[in-house]
């Protein structure tokens, strides 16, 4: 089955369906763009030019050259650069004019990340922070944002471009050891593979599989949040198996990194607070163990 056939198969892309495809002007977001017309019939795109690299109007030059070429219309976005993390910075501006076209156009917003970047993220994420999280990698649909190519390895996309003649832009970011995401691309992932030949894929299958297992769970703490009431009564949280009363709880902080605290939060007294991090409290009120934001701090006069 071709690259076209196994997106259309997975039913992200719809025809007649809009969608606004996040374009770099990489191979995988060129591919994204094409299949995108292909099967929706109802693309636009939007490339946002960071100001970050001297090629940057290169980059936009061809991006507008490719969607003349498509019969794409297309969005540029150059957003103003803030203090702090330069990455997460990008991500946000992106991804937040991306969800105000969406809105606007009733669309998704698609993304062009690959099998590639699954396992990367995978491999960066458990390194990084403790939790399923980590194991459970990108989702194909959250909310709005689609990502109709994680079925697609990079090598994949590329020959798409080379066989249908689309020139594609490479990024010289990527290719630098400074960011950490990069150094698992560059060194990480190589050495997975002299370990084993088929290490990437065998990450994937992993995520998939942990993926299925974890509709399992969530349907075990959907059934105790169900019986122990909302809050849950503090009592019926210590009587669970460790594990989960470990996940029951990161459910009531919202999906927050508390799970280490576990032990600290079940052992709290009537009345008591434990401010737990991320700008979470743990309190117990009657019984029942809840989740507020930390008053702020007074200073001192």
């Amino acid at each position: 089955m071709n690259l076209e056939a196994r997106v259309r198969e997975d039913g992200l892309l719809r025809p007649g369906a809009p969608v606004v495809v996040l374009l770099s002007g990489g191979a995988d977001s060129v591919c994204l763009l094409d299949l995108a017309v292909r099967i929706s019939g109802a693309a636009s795109a939007l490339h946002v030019d960071y100001g970050l690299r001297d090629s940057a109007a290169e980059d936009a030059a061809h991006c507008a050259a490719l969607c003349e070429r498509l019969g794409v219309p297309l969005a540029s976005h150059r957003p103003r650069r803030p203090e702090g993390n330069l990455q997460a910075w990008a991500r946000d501006a992106r991804y937040a004019e991306a969800s105000r076209l969406a809105a606007e156009r009733d669309a998704d917003v698609a993304a062009g990340h690959t099998a590639s970047d699954q396992v990367e993220t995978v491999l960066y994420r458990l390194a990084a922070s403790p939790g399923r999280r980590a194991l459970l990698g990108m989702r194909p649909r959250d909310g709005r944002l689609i990502r109709p190519l994680l079925g697609a390895w990079r090598a994949d996309t590329e020959a798409w471009c080379a066989e249908h003649d689309l020139p594609w832009r490479a990024d010289p970011s990527n290719a630098t050891r400074a960011f950490a995401r990069n150094r698992a691309r560059l060194d990480l992932v190589p050495a997975l593979r002299e370990l084993h030949p088929a290490a990437e894929a065998n990450v994937l299958r992993t995520v998939e599989l942990l993926r299925d297992e974890a509709a399992v769970l969530d349907a075990a703490v959907d059934a105790v949040l169900a019986e122990a009431g909302d809050p849950p009564a503090l009592d019926q949280l210590r009587a669970l198996p460790p594990a989960l009363a470990r996940l029951v709880i990161v459910r009531l902080a919202g999906g927050a990194a508390v799970g280490h605290r576990t032990d600290e939060i079940l052992a709290l007294a009537e009345h008591a607070a434990l401010d737990v991090g991320g700008g979470l409290r743990a309190r117990i009120e009657d019984g029942r163990l809840e989740f507020v934001e930390t008053p702020p701090r007074v200073r001192a006069t």
